[in-house]
């Protein structure tokens, strides 16, 4: 009799589930099995993913038709691509992992563009006019919110940024005694910015927290449905 579809399921999850609870206990061989067959399973996605979605479809398909040689700019478009992945394969050699610093470079300088531009565009610019347009009254009648609590909130935000910015200020000057310390104004923003930056990580963490609480009575669940499942088929 063939074994049930769900039934089949339920007890991978249920095993795969009891052994990473095994960490409980300390680390085992069991649990990093399970964290090796994680680690094999999301490597081998992101290859399948790469392969079906950039390596063939926009390099080997093009080359093979013929297409990637119809104009210059596709020949550009298929042959550093190429290139640059076939240099970075030679990372794996200690001899010749000279010749993927030059794509390596690229794709750090590609990644750190990308990441300060998210940063500028997508947190610096947008929380800059969040915190000017906290001070707007007819923003405040316009969204049926008392103008004075907008404004509050806006100086509270305003506070927030400039104590923040200010705990990153490391320049200071050496007084008469040889004591080096920063202005007193500094150090006030820097109190308030240290007194944000503890607030903001305390709800990140309790998101994390509530998080991996959710999750642990997700599976927490599933073991027991699973029993149940068992204790129904028997």
């Amino acid at each position: 009799m063939p074994i049930p579809v769900d039934l089949l399921s339920a007890g991978i999850s249920f095993i795969i589930t009891v052994l990473i609870l095994s960490y409980l206990f300390g680390d085992n061989p069991l649990f990093r099995a399970t964290v090796y067959v994680f680690v094999g399973v999301s490597a081998g996605y992101v290859a399948a993913i790469a392969w079906n979605q950039v390596i063939l479809p926009q390099i080997i398909l093009p080359i093979w038709s013929g297409t990637a040689f119809s104009s210059a700019w596709q020949t550009i478009v298929v042959v550093v691509p190429l290139v640059g992945g076939i240099l970075l394969l030679a990372k794996a050699f200690p001899r010749l992992s000279g010749l993927g610093q030059l794509p390596m470079a690229y794709l750090v300088g590609v990644g750190a563009a990308v990441t300060i531009g998210g940063a500028v565009l997508g947190t610096l610019l947008p929380q800059i006019g969040a915190t000017v347009g906290s001070f707007n009254a007819k923003t405040a009648i316009a969204r049926n919110v008392d103008p004075a609590i907008m404004i509050l909130n806006g100086v509270l935000i305003l506070i927030g940024v400039v104590g923040t910015l200010a705990y990153f200020h490391f320049g200071a000057r050496q007084k008469l005694d040889g004591t080096v310390k920063r202005n007193f104004v500094i150090e006030i923003l820097t109190l308030i910015g240290r007194i944000y930056i503890a607030i903001t990580f305390g709800v990140l963490f309790a998101g994390v927290y509530m998080a991996a609480l959710t999750a642990l009575i997700e599976r927490m669940d599933s073991l027991r449905s699973f029993i149940n499942l068992i204790m129904q088929s028997l």
